[in-house]
């Protein structure tokens, strides 16, 4: 269990974004939104076309609904649900947190905390080329 942030601070903000190990290993960029009980984690990453809502400007919301940046889907924030264009049907992928005292931990088994921010947010170099000239 990663304490993460507290409520307060993703309500404040908007959103939060993280990076955990995947099920299978792989990095996944996680959000946490606001909803009216708390908050809720949702994979980065839109139904339709893999479009990430958070690019690190935060997660783009209006009147409780996530917005695909790309085609304008809406997602409710708290069941993460569609019901409008391009990804209409579809669900989020959810991940499991809790909250206890105000504070959000990643509870999800699936998932292992990597470091705050996007997959390319950490302090790893910006390329992986070894090319000299």
């Amino acid at each position: 269990m990663h304490n993460l942030t507290t409520v307060d601070s993703v309500h404040e903000e908007g959103s939060y974004l993280f990076t955990a190990d995947g099920p299978h290993g792989d990095p996944e960029e996680v959000i946490l939104v606001p909803c009216e009980d708390g908050v809720e984690a949702w994979i980065n990453r839109c139904t339709h076309e893999a479009q990430r809502f958070d690019t690190g400007r935060g997660v783009p919301m209006r009147d409780d609904q996530l917005i695909c940046p790309r085609h304008g889907s809406l997602f409710d924030a708290c069941e993460g649900d569609c019901d409008n264009g391009e990804a209409a049907g579809t669900t989020l992928p959810s991940v499991d947190i809790s909250e206890t005292h105000g504070d959000v931990y990643l509870t999800d088994d699936d998932y292992a905390f990597a470091h705050e921010g996007g997959i390319d947010d950490d302090d790893g170099p910006s390329s992986t080329s070894h090319l000299q000239l």
